[in-house]
């Protein structure tokens, strides 16, 4: 799958950040056009403005959801404040993934 220049800041800046052992970036937007928002229209969708995110980390263990959700964000700060206008974050620590799921 092609990512954008705004998937790669993201992946780049996670993988910096938390060393992930698994992290799954989906561009949603496409679903979001025409959407209405606090600014209006989101014009953006379609255009790396909508993401949902699974990530896997032993950074996380021992914080609660909460906790992961702002370290997430500030990690995205940026992103968050120009291009994101929505993302849809699982953040886990290997501990608390279930016994069916596998991870690398």
């Amino acid at each position: 799958m092609t990512q954008g220049p705004v998937a790669r800041a993201i992946h780049e800046k996670l993988t910096a950040a938390f060393a992930p052992v698994r992290l799954e970036l989906v561009d949603d937007s496409a679903r979001h056009a025409g959407h209405h928002h606090e600014g209006g229209i989101d014009a953006r969708a379609g255009g790396e403005s909508h993401f949902n995110l699974e990530i896997v980390a032993e950074a996380f263990s021992g914080l609660s959801r909460v906790e992961r959700q702002r370290r997430i964000n500030a990690a995205l700060s940026e992103e968050l404040a120009g291009p994101v206008h929505a993302l849809s974050i699982r953040a886990l620590s290997p501990t608390d993934v279930t016994r069916d799921e596998e991870l690398p």
